[in-house]
């Protein structure tokens, strides 16, 4: 139960727009055991935007291998020219969707930086914790792979949700949506935290 609240309160600090509200409607969503098997149905429920959630929790665990891939090589957590190149793709698979590219990469770039929470957060743990340190080195090509389609599939995602995303209720349904997500993939408070970080400009990327 503390674990649940947790995180429930480390989304809901983050889309402070969403007020009370929000809190409470995270409070009836979040599932016992049985209802994640009726994720579908919770998605609709949602508009939509329990597919983001879940994809940036998918999104960001590949920052755990990121930083393994990293660990021990020297080289830095922040890596503008590749964060551009993936601004740049986000922007144009937007534009030829009909979606807004600025809105898109809005969004992005809050998903950029809370991939950089968990490597940073990792980094910390290593150092201070060697025996916790992963001791193989994912091949870093391969895991932007995976990145490259989590991006294409939050991109549709985006696209495919305007209006959810426009609407009043998007802060505490996303907020709901956001804490279901953290129950499913059990995330701890560094991942639950990132996640917060990584939707936080989702409701506010229709001009």
């Amino acid at each position: 139960m503390r674990r649940t609240l947790t995180a429930a309160a480390a989304a809901t600090l983050l889309f402070t727009a969403a007020g009370p509200a929000a809190a409470a409607l995270a409070a009836r969503h979040v599932p016992s055991p049985a209802a994640t098997l009726h994720a579908p149905s919770a998605d609709s429920h949602h508009g939509g935007l329990r597919s983001l959630a879940a994809l940036s929790a998918e999104r960001l665990a590949t920052g755990d291998l990121v930083a393994a891939a990293k660990w021990g090589t020297g080289s830095p957590i922040d890596d503008p020219a590749r964060e551009q190149q993936v601004l740049d793709a986000v922007a144009e698979q937007a534009r030829q969707l009909g979606a807004d590219p600025g809105a898109t990469v809005r969004v992005f770039r809050d998903q950029i930086e809370a991939n950089k929470i968990v490597q940073r957060g990792l980094h910390r743990l290593w150092a201070a914790d060697p025996t916790k340190a992963p001791t193989e080195r994912p091949d870093l090509t391969e895991v932007r792979k995976e990145i490259n389609r989590i991006n294409t599939a939050l991109v549709q995602g985006l696209a495919a949700t305007p209006q959810a995303r426009s609407a009043p209720s998007c802060h505490p349904r996303l907020t709901a949506a956001a804490v279901r997500v953290r129950h499913e993939h059990h995330l701890d408070t560094l991942h639950t935290f990132a996640l917060a970080r990584s939707l936080r400009s989702v409701c506010a990327t229709v001009d």
